[in-house]
């Protein structure tokens, strides 16, 4: 029975995940499927190619959730939470995505890292957008937005990311991708957001002084 298109593209998401592009020949692709190279070469006419439908596949509906995500104003909980419930659940559907992308970016040719770019670009963008006006409420500066807009998506990522760590280090052992895991991780991105891109609390006037200049 030949692979289902989902079937191949999950197992190249995992493959490259752990290896990096230069590190998975096509046959090492093919064995992992039980496939031959020439019948893969069926699904996808290159290795490149195959990469390319892994990283459209993970990040595209990242990039349209993330436009639909855009309100005018100050971050609504109830705009954040819905975004975050999308988001979380597409990174654990595709849970090597994001381990895909630290190793491409640190590891990975020039070649590699300009298709790397040609996806992150638009999910960089939109999510620029999407905090620009929330972070001005919030008070931050112009300067600091590109550093604000990294960081969240490194918050975001990096649970995904350090799945292992957080086994080893934090002697973690349950399931990270259990439904009750996800839950925790959801409301503390939720939280740490919310802080970071909330209103800012107003500070209380003080009372007027009087002749005295004691306050009243």
């Amino acid at each position: 029975m030949q692979p289902t298109r989902e079937v191949i593209l999950d197992t190249a998401e995992q493959l490259f995940a752990l290896r990096g592009v230069d590190g998975v020949a096509v046959r090492d692709l093919a064995r992992a499927m039980r496939l031959t190279a020439p019948s893969l070469y069926n699904h996808f006419p290159s290795k490149q190619a195959l990469y390319d439908a892994v990283l459209e596949r993970g990040l595209h509906p990242i990039v349209d959730l993330l436009a639909e995500a855009w309100h005018p104003g100050a971050l609504r909980p109830d705009h954040m939470r819905a975004t975050l419930d999308r988001l979380v659940a597409h990174l654990a559907k595709h849970p090597h995505l994001a381990r895909l992308l630290q190793r491409a970016l640190l590891e990975e040719t020039g070649k590699v890292q300009e298709l790397i770019s040609r996806w992150l670009s638009p999910v960089y963008h939109e999510g620029f957008a999407v905090i620009r006006e929330t972070a001005a409420v919030a008070g931050w500066v112009d300067a600091e937005l590109p550093h604000l807009t990294i960081g969240l998506f490194g918050l975001v990522f990096a649970y995904f990311t350090n799945t292992t760590a957080l086994r080893l280090v934090a002697a973690d052992t349950g399931d990270p991708f259990s439904a009750d895991s996800l839950a925790v991780q959801r409301a503390f991105l939720e939280k740490a957001i919310f802080r970071l891109l909330g209103p800012r609390p107003r500070r209380a006037t003080p009372p007027p002084r009087g002749r005295s200049g004691k306050r009243v």
